[in-house]
């Protein structure tokens, strides 16, 4: 069985500490004119490691033998029995735009980013439920009436 190979453990955090940055999302700050644009981000990330070794069915009866009939391997031997490896890993992230500091003259002021898609999302969630509101008050009221 072939040992697995060690790499950089330091890997997966120095990937992420390049990755989890405002420069993702928005790029450097910038001054262009005398104002300066500091651009903010709210990023997430996680991550998943694992790993495995071997030796799992050694010492269990029938461990690597044919299997009774009628059994999903019938007549086969277990591959892999009593021999193992592994590996794996993820990295996840999520960025979005928060807004920008601008600073002029001295002054700082905030002007948030606007998320399109929650504004739209919003607008639909209403739009439903008012729907659903009104034909509700319309049953009730065609129903009072009788």
């Amino acid at each position: 069985m072939s040992q697995p190979t060690q790499g950089n453990v330091n890997l997966p955090t120095e990937t992420a500490r390049e990755v989890l940055t405002v420069r993702r999302v928005f790029g450097e700050a910038y001054e262009r004119d005398g104002v300066t644009v500091i651009p903010v981000a709210k990023v997430m990330g996680g991550s998943g490691m694992g790993f495995g070794s071997g030796a799992m069915g050694k010492g269990r009866p029938g461990a690597g033998e044919e299997q009774p009939a009628g059994g999903e391997h019938a007549g086969h031997k277990r591959p892999g029995a009593g021999e193992g490896s592994g590996g794996g890993g993820g990295f996840g992230v999520r960025a979005r735009p928060v807004g920008v500091y601008i600073v002029k003259d001295g002054k700082v002021s905030w002007q948030p980013a606007l998320d399109l898609n929650r504004v739209i999302l919003g607008g639909q969630i209403f739009a439903t439920v008012a729907v659903l509101a009104l034909s509700r008050a319309l049953r009730r009221r065609r129903f009072t009436r009788r």
